[in-house]
């Protein structure tokens, strides 16, 4: 008798060898035509795989992120075997589900225009119409070569050659279509009822630029068009909002060719990113932090003492100083370590926490560089806090609250991941045991769901990470909490007991913001440009409707200046129409009319970019409403 655990603690016996599938009809058929892959034991699997001993059993869905994986796994099969029928000289390289969808990489001479993206389309439907069954099959690494050969596919050859002597090799296949794939996959390509083909991009392979430039096609697909057809809709709303277009039209910032990766903030662009470090360091001087201030470049030994340099060397930039080597620091830790070793700590001085706005340089490859979201030199927000073996729970506790605050500011929603140790890291596995711990620990307490996403670690502790949605519904890494014993014992980091003796402290890593680049990318996006009252680089713009009434509007102007707002007077010899047309383009918050009436009554005619015409006020009415919206961040 095989006994099912289901996700509910439900037991269900199978007298004989059964499948996820069979499960889940036993259960019911709307069940059964719902699930698109399942758990068992914890690995996500085929439907079709066959379970004969006692199991724990969860069904996925399209609505569960490892069941958009496992449909989306099929969908780029079901593009490939397109591609292959249309262009058989093809050859096809990697194909996975990506967090929006799926691609393939593919070797084809033909340079493939949006036409040809409308052709595989078509084929597509013909193949979901077709209907073929998945099927997967293992082989030896030696049969699996030789049929790779066979099929003229050097790529998976290569990838099946990097593999250990005596592997077995699974491959995948649905009508005259086989691939080498790991899965796992629909058990049928029926399922696969509305897609898209968005694009296609360079990509070399094994992103290697030495390597041969192949073509990345890009797609995306649902069970139901509705689905689809607001997911499109979804993308040409990003498309409005695209950080790096309005960027560039609201005179943000800029990345030039004489730097790429390296992004120029204009003097609107600085406003704002002065506006987030200001809120920073309110809050968080409020919680308790000091902020500090460390070098950017520091020597070689300090590298190799925090693990950096054996294990993120390829990231880092290095130069030579004296016959000396150093780095340009890509994290602020090692940094902070230093100063914590600056005097001895006494117990009664924990927790420390330690808050730093720091500059930060990491090698990125070029084809990675994406606008402020991906660049190779950013400003993170990063602290750190020492503190007693029984204070963790506590200062993890006061980190998320602190984290929870930052995110409701933003109007932004969020999930959590606890990310466990990965297979590279420092440190003793009992010390790394009793790190997750304590962080799940924490956040049940909270009463906070999260995922577990294994293996995912920094090299050096476990991490909560904070996944932000914005109003489009996509998710952004952005914060995150590291719970760390190996730095404190590679820098033989230690505190002052109450016995008199020498301890070693416990360190959280944590930041907020995260990159500040990145964050500013996202709330462009979030925002669409339309920035609060309180962030926008111009509050108020004055428009005069002639030169008549100039002495009027400058006086505006002043007393909106000396009040601390920052103001803009627009003196062209334009149509008022266009200057409101104008200025609503560039998104500032307030527009201030003033004429004829307005001199007349000492008064101002105001209107709102986002509800139109107020209608009018008297200066001081409104300049106190400013303040109050400005205060409360509204």
């Amino acid at each position: 008798m095989i006994k099912i655990e289901l996700k509910d603690g439900t037991i269900k016996e199978f007298e004989q060898q059964t499948t996820a599938l069979d499960i889940a009809y036993s259960i019911s058929d709307g069940l059964a035509r719902a699930v698109v892959g399942a758990k068992i034991n914890g690995e996500v699997k085929d439907l079709m795989t066959k379970i004969d001993s006692d199991s724990k059993l969860e069904f996925l869905k399209f609505d569960d992120i490892d069941g958009k994986d496992v449909f989306w796994h099929t969908s780029t099969h079901i593009m490939a075997q397109a591609v292959k029928r249309l262009f058989p000289e093809a050859k096809l390289a990697i194909g996975p589900a990506i967090e929006n969808g799926f691609y393939y990489d593919i070797d084809l001479e033909h340079r493939l225009t949006p036409e040809d993206l409308e052709k595989i389309e078509q084929e597509m439907k013909k193949i979901v119409k077709e209907g073929f069954d998945v099927e997967r099959f293992e082989l030896s690494r030696e049969e699996s070569i030789k049929l790779m050969k066979e099929m003229k596919e050097e790529y998976k050859v290569e990838l099946i050659e990097a593999l250990e002597e005596g592997s077995t090799i699974s491959f995948y296949k649905q009508g005259e279509f086989v691939d080498l794939c790991a899965g796992p996959h629909l058990p049928t390509v029926k399922k696969v009822k509305a897609f898209k083909l968005l694009s296609v991009a360079g990509a070399y392979w094994r992103a290697d630029q030495n390597n041969k430039m192949l073509q990345r096609i890009y797609g995306i697909a649902f069970e139901k068009k509705k689905d689809l057809d607001e997911h499109l809709h979804m993308l040409e709303e990003a498309k409005l909002r695209d950080h790096r277009k309005l960027g560039k039209e609201l005179e943000l910032f800029t990345i030039l060719e004489e730097g790429p990766g390296f992004p120029f903030f204009l003097p609107k662009g600085t406003i704002l990113k002065n506006k987030l470090l200001e809120y920073w360091r309110t809050i968080h001087r409020e919680d308790g932090y000091v902020e500090i201030e460390t070098p950017i470049i520091l020597n070689r030994k300090l590298w190799e003492t925090s693990g950096h340099w054996f294990n993120y060397k390829e990231n880092m930039y290095t130069v030579e100083i004296d016959e000396e080597d150093y780095a340009i620091k890509p994290m602020n830790c090692p940094g902070c370590m230093l100063a914590y070793q600056s005097k001895m700590r006494s117990y009664r001085d924990l927790p420390l926490k330690m808050g730093e706005i720091g500059r930060v340089h990491r090698h990125e490859l070029s084809g990675a560089l994406h606008g402020l979201m991906r660049v190779r030199a950013f400003t993170q927000d990063d602290a750190h806090i020492f503190m007693l073996p029984e204070q963790i729970k506590d200062e993890i506790k006061g980190v998320v609250a602190l984290i929870d605050k930052v995110y409701k500011t933003f109007g932004f929603s969020y999930h959590l991941e606890l990310s466990t140790r990965p297979e590279k890291f420092l440190g003793e596995i009992s010390l790394w045991d009793e790190a997750e711990a304590n962080l799940k620990s924490a956040l049940e307490e909270l009463d906070m769901p999260f995922k577990i996403n294994e293996g995912d670690g920094a090299f050096y502790g476990p991490k909560i990470d904070f996944h932000l949605r914005d109003c489009l519904g996509r998710t952004w890494q952005c914060g995150t909490i590291q719970l760390d014993y190996q730095m404190p014992e590679r820098f033989d980091l230690s505190y002052i007991g109450k016995d008199g003796e020498k301890h070693r402290p416990v360190m959280i890593h944590r930041v907020a913001f995260g990159s500040i680049e990145r964050f500013i990318g996202i709330l462009i996006e979030h925002y669409a440009g339309k920035f609060p009252l309180w962030l926008s680089p111009v509050q108020v713009k004055i428009l005069p409707i002639s030169d008549k009434f100039m002495d009027y509007a400058k006086s505006i102007e002043n007393k909106l200046f000396n009040e601390g707002f920052r103001v803009e007077l627009d003196d062209r010899a334009e149509k008022i129409g266009y200057k409101i047309r104008e200025a609503q383009l560039e998104k500032v918050p307030y527009m201030i009319i003033v004429g004829e009436k307005e001199l007349n009554e000492g008064s101002i005619s105001v209107r709102s970019r986002d509800l139109g015409d107020l209608g009018s006020d008297i200066i001081d009415s409104f300049i106190d409403k400013l303040k109050e919206d400005d205060i409360n961040k509204r």
